[in-house]
């Protein structure tokens, strides 16, 4: 596959990832979240106003997210200008796995939080431990990868400087 063939198809994915979370995170879980509270009254009454601060802590959840689609969109422009393997791709790499630990950690502050002011469910705090979780496996994963891009710049400076 070529650099630019590449590229296209990251920033495609890119695209699409923001256009999916834009449609999950800012349409359909507001409603999804007042949904539930209309469709259960008893229920619904005494949640109803957790509904606002739900909706701004997913909001604030996917700002990350977004900015990690920003630096994924930079490292497309370098893999299509040919320098897949530098020092500043290892540290986006890396900025991604700072992010990513650290809305696993919000999402999971957040949720205790919520379940002590009793504006969470137990099997709610539950769920984001998956989501959390999954945050931590991607972190894992990007520091693998920005120590590899990171070895991979270096070899490819000095097979340049004895050239």
């Amino acid at each position: 596959m070529k650099q630019q063939h590449l590229a296209n198809w990251l920033k495609v994915i890119v695209i699409g990832m923001g256009l999916c979370g834009l449609m999950v995170f800012g349409l359909l879980m507001p409603r999804l979240i007042y949904s539930i509270l209309s469709q259960e009254p008893e229920w619904g009454q005494g949640f109803r106003y957790t509904a606002d601060a739900w909706t701004i802590f997913i909001w604030a959840a996917t700002i990350p997210c977004y900015w990690v689609l920003g630096i994924v969109w930079k490292i497309a422009d370098e893999i299509r200008a040919d320098r897949s393997f530098t020092i500043e791709n290892s540290l986006r790499v890396k900025r991604i796995m700072i992010l990513a630990l650290a809305d696993s950690a919000f999402v999971f502050i957040v949720n205790v939080a919520f379940l002590f002011m009793n504006m969470n469910h137990p099997g709610i705090l539950i769920a984001s431990l998956f989501v959390c979780f999954a945050g931590v496996v991607i972190a894992v994963f990007a520091g693998c990868v920005s120590h590899l891009v990171h070895k991979a710049a270096l070899l490819r400076e000095e097979n340049e400087s004895f050239v």
